[in-house]
């Protein structure tokens, strides 16, 4: 629906209206990220988070949003945040009727795939990935003709096919941990190259081989900048996320995946840090670690940044944007998916 058609249908049933008194009913909300949004600017928001938080209560609904959401949606609606394998995992154990996927569209396949009885509910089907849109279940026979009996890794960051024609799938978090416990000296890695060129230098008992694909937010950096950065302010601990390039991991300080990151910087609480990742990471957990500054660039994810409290109300009010997979490709699908789950519980214990 064309946005303003869908905010006029909205405002016939909820009251949107900026609102002063919506913002004092959600202040304790809004102390979650008053570092980065002022109370004049949360006035906007708080009846869109009134009406949603409402309406999970009826629809029997829960969300799930990835640490790239914007500061409203992460604290102003979500139930369960994370990265893309704390959110798999969770979704696999919803019990609720409805889930809102705050995050891609991939992300929503892949809790279809661990809860099909549930509604996945994908605010913006328009919301892609460039990870995902890289590669294609035909690239993954290409790589198994390349190197015959390579098991193939593929990153949560892949459509539902793509996970249905490899063998497991790995997130930041625990690509290192998934390739390590694969049997065949050889392992193939997709799509993201950087993360797998990281992960080889994390397992170098396995040859590590790769697709060609990249993430359009952490490949922007380069480790020119981080050393530019570094010289303007040296005092600066720089934490980057390994799809960053391995030149740029170099550099950091320190390289994680969303979790790690906050893991990391809620441990060691630097006076300064630069995060080297999407722009909402520091947003959202700014007020969390006042003692933090968090400076320098980061790059914005426009996919993530297409999900928005209109379009999770929407997505509620309408029921109208369901996310379905295939059952035989989900099938394929969830192997992988829970495999990566079970590697990751068993390397947890």
């Amino acid at each position: 629906m064309v946005a303003g058609n869908m905010r006029a249908e909205l405002a016939r049933h909820y009251d949107l209206e900026p609102s002063l008194k919506a913002a004092e009913a959600t202040a304790e909300i809004h102390a979650r990220l008053a570092r980065v949004m002022p109370f004049a600017d949360w006035a906007r928001h708080a009846p869109y988070v009134l009406a949603i938080n409402r309406l999970k209560r009826d629809r029997n609904a829960v969300i799930l949003a990835h640490n790239y959401m914007t500061p409203d949606i992460f604290h102003g609606v979500a139930d369960v945040v994370g990265d893309s394998l704390q959110l798999a995992i969770k979704a696999s154990e919803v019990e609720a009727d409805v889930i809102v996927q705050g995050g891609v569209h991939f992300m929503a396949e892949t809790s279809k795939i661990l809860n099909p009885s549930k509604t996945v509910l994908m605010p913006d089907m328009e919301a892609g990935c460039s990870l995902a849109e890289s590669i294609t279940p035909e690239g993954i026979a290409e790589m198994r003709a390349r190197y015959p009996g390579a098991p193939v890794v593929s990153y949560v960051n892949t459509t539902a096919a793509v996970k249905a024609a490899s063998d497991v799938c790995c997130t930041s978090s625990n690509a290192a941990q998934i390739v390590a416990a694969m049997e065949s000296d050889t392992v193939i890695m997709t799509p993201d190259q950087y993360l797998a060129q990281n992960v080889a230098r994390q397992v170098p008992q396995k040859r590590v081989v790769w697709w060609a694909g990249a993430c359009i937010v952490h490949e922007r950096f380069t480790a020119g900048d981080l050393r530019e950065f570094r010289q303007y302010q040296p005092d600066t601990v720089i934490i980057a996320h390994p799809e960053c390039t391995p030149d740029v991991v170099n550099e950091a300080d320190f390289s994680g995946s969303t979790s790690g990151i906050i893991d990391y910087v809620s441990k060691h609480r630097p006076a300064k840090a630069m995060l080297v990742t999407e722009c909402s990471m520091a947003s959202n957990i700014a007020d969390a670690l006042p003692e933090v500054e968090f400076v320098g660039p980061c790059n914005m994810c426009p996919y993530m940044k297409m999900i928005t409290l209109e379009k999770i109300l929407w997505s509620l009010h309408t029921m109208t944007t369901a996310v379905e997979v295939d059952p035989g490709v989900a099938e394929g699908a969830r192997r992988a998916v829970q495999r990566m789950i079970d590697l990751s519980l068993k390397a947890a214990k």
